[in-house]
C-alpha cells in the first residue's frame, strides 16, 4: 500500500521492527512454502531452520521495486500514540497527518488509538469496510473479518486493500 499511496501523497512509514525485503528474484510463493515448513516442524516438535525466510519479509513485486527506486521504503520507527491531528513518534517528535492507514498484520492492535476514544470494549473500531466511521482519515487494514472477509490473510487483505486505496485517493483529492 505504501508503494501505491506514496505515488500521490507524501508518506511516512511506521514499523515495529526494521522491515526485511526478499531478494528481487525470490517469488512470494517462498513465504507460503516457508510457512508450511515452519508449521510442519513445529507440529513434529522439530527445530525451525534459522535460515528460512522471515514470514514478514516484503515481496519485491514491481510496485515495491519501483517504490525502492523512489526511496520511500524507510520506516520512521514506532508510534507512541495517535492524536486527532497526527502522531507522536518513539523519538518524542510529533507530526501532523491528513490520513493514517494502520496495517498490523495478523494480530491487531488498537491501544495506540485510545486518545481518539473510538474503540469499543473489545478493542475494535466501528468501520465501513476498512474506513473508521468516527475518525476522518483513518483506515484499518488487515484487522480481521470486521474490516473485510479474511482480511488478516494475504488473500483477504488484497481484496480490501484495492478499495481502501481508492477511498484514500478520493479522500486526499477532496482535501486539495
Amino acid at each position: 500500500m505504501l508503494a501505491e499511496i506514496s505515488k500521490i501523497a507524501q508518506t511516512e512509514w511506521s514499523t515495529l521492527e526494521n522491515p526485511t525485503f526478499l531478494p528481487d528474484d525470490v517469488d512470494g510463493r517462498v513465504l507460503f512454502d516457508t510457512a508450511t515448513l515452519m508449521y510442519n516442524a513445529q507440529k513434529e516438535g522439530k527445530p525451525i531452520d534459522p535460515n528460512l525466510y522471515n514470514l514478514s519479509s516484503i515481496v519485491m513485486v514491481p510496485s515495491v521495486v519501483e517504490a525502492r527506486k523512489r526511496d520511500v521504503l524507510h520506516s520512521k520507527g514506532r508510534i507512541n500514540f495517535i492524536s486527532s491531528t497526527g502522531v507522536q513518534w518513539e523519538s518524542g517528535e510529533t507530526e501532523k497527518f491528513d490520513a493514517i492507514v494502520w496495517c498490523t498484520g495478523f494480530k491487531y492492535a488498537t491501544q495506540h488509538l485510545a486518545n481518539l476514544a473510538v474503540t469499543n470494549p473489545n478493542g475494535r473500531i466501528e468501520t465501513t469496510g476498512t474506513k473508521a466511521n468516527a475518525v476522518s482519515g483513518l483506515w484499518l487494514v488487515g484487522y480481521g473479518n470486521w474490516t473485510g472477509f479474511a482480511s488478516a490473510t494475504l488473500i483477504g487483505v488484497g481484496r480490501s486493500a484495492k478499495s481502501t486505496i481508492s477511498e484514500i485517493k478520493e479522500y486526499l483529492n477532496d482535501k486539495e
